[in-house]
């Protein structure tokens, strides 16, 4: 268990440098995107084939069509994500996408019949004051509207990427990591080439941190998470999976010098703090539920 823990907050954490490693790549959102999800998607289907999985996409083709739904999602959230990453900073950007589980929340009650409790509103409440107190410091510091709107669009793909990857049941672990970073390389590949072709010019330099960016934080960070999540508590996984955006916020003010106003302060606080309270409070509730299912049965 500690092995698989461990693993899990290096996953965390490579994927909490994502930003930082982004901003040492002189191509525009959508290439970064392209690159990493190519490489990523490669690296994940050698692990796949190396460690002799066995696949169940054909067997179950519905979960594998919205499988490709998820990978659509993927492709968009990072598309989205990157373009804010390079408008409005790493850690603003982070905390935006970062209100996506509260969107999956949200939309739980149409798509899951997952019923929303008082706890559930007042996370959402404190989230949509985050988002007020930074969208507001974003403005006072003079940063644009468009990278504001992207961080949004993130975390709404992400809600796409989440629900639909709900649907595919029995399409886990590796292989479902595999086929959603594959589909969303697929995305990205048509959108890229429909705007501006098949030309793509890596600058002097510029191999390294791709290089890292796909292979490692994307090939193995996933290989990590998708390996050691499975085998661990589900509150360990929900809890230190706060781990990521916090990460990505302290390391860009770190090494990016992203200064935090107290406005902003407050804002990451209310949106990490509401979406971890709404999301545990979810938990119990779905807890007590199967309590009543099994005392009936």
């Amino acid at each position: 268990m500690r092995k698989e823990f461990w693993k899990y907050i290096a996953a965390l954490l490579l994927f909490g440098s994502n930003g930082i490693v982004a901003s040492h790549i002189h191509l525009s959102s959508y290439e970064i995107v392209f690159l990493r999800s190519g490489l990523g998607g490669l690296a994940l289907l050698l692990f796949f084939l190396l460690l002799r999985q066995k696949g169940n996409a054909l067997r179950y083709r519905k979960e594998f069509i919205f499988l490709g739904l998820a990978g659509l999602g993927m492709g968009g959230n990072w598309m989205f994500l990157y373009e804010a990453y390079q408008q409005v900073g790493v850690g603003t950007a982070t905390l935006l996408c970062y209100c996506g589980p509260i969107i999956v929340m949200a939309l739980g009650q149409v798509f899951f019949q997952e019923k929303l409790t008082k706890k559930n509103c007042i996370g959402f409440l404190a989230v949509f004051l985050g988002i007020v107190c930074i969208n507001g410091q974003a403005f006072q510091e003079g940063k644009t509207l468009w990278g504001l709107f992207c961080g949004i669009l993130s975390a709404v793909m992400y809600a796409v990427m989440v629900i639909a990857n709900k649907k595919a049941e029995h399409i886990t672990g590796l292989e479902n990591a595999m086929w959603q970073t594959i589909f969303s390389f697929l995305v990205v590949a048509v959108f890229l080439f429909s705007r501006q072709g098949i030309s793509l010019e890596i600058p002097q330099g510029g191999w390294m941190p791709i290089l890292q960016l796909g292979l490692l934080n994307t090939g193995i960070g996933c290989y990590l998470y998708f390996s050691a999540m499975g085998r661990l508590p589900v509150q360990t996984v929900a809890i230190c999976g706060y781990l990521e955006p916090l990460s990505a916020v302290v390391l860009s003010a770190v090494l990016l010098r992203e200064g935090m106003a107290p406005m902003q302060a407050a804002g990451a606080a209310l949106i990490l703090g509401g979406a971890m309270y709404a999301e545990l409070a979810g938990k119990r509730v779905r807890k007590k539920e199967k309590a009543k299912e099994y005392a009936r049965v």
